[in-house]
């Protein structure tokens, strides 16, 4: 379930984010975060594989740094590039869950 603030902030975030993802995307999404992304940083977010995705870990992030990160990777990591499956809008939606939510 999306918090309000998040759906609030997603409605605000301009050319690029989220105006183009529907109900059915942002559902995939949160699955696609909770599963996949959590396959190597930990179902809760707290690392493995990949680094933490806590509040803690991203405090001074931002939305861009993130996105470009789930985009195109980490070179020399195990973080590898999603843009050949992921539209910017979608890694931008990504990157504001990741932010908005914490775990």
């Amino acid at each position: 379930m999306l918090r309000p603030a998040l759906v609030l902030m997603l409605a605000l975030a301009g050319p690029g984010a989220a105006q183009d993802l529907g109900a059915a995307d942002t559902a995939r999404l949160g699955h696609l975060v909770e599963q996949d992304c959590g396959s190597c940083h930990g179902l809760t977010r707290k690392g493995g594989l990949g680094t933490p995705l806590t509040p803690e870990a991203l405090a001074g992030q931002d939305r861009d740094t993130l996105a470009t990160i789930i985009l195109d990777g980490m070179p020399g990591t195990a973080m590898p590039p999603w843009r050949p499956i992921m539209t910017e809008a979608e890694a931008y939606w990504i990157a504001d869950y990741l932010l908005e939510t914490g775990k």
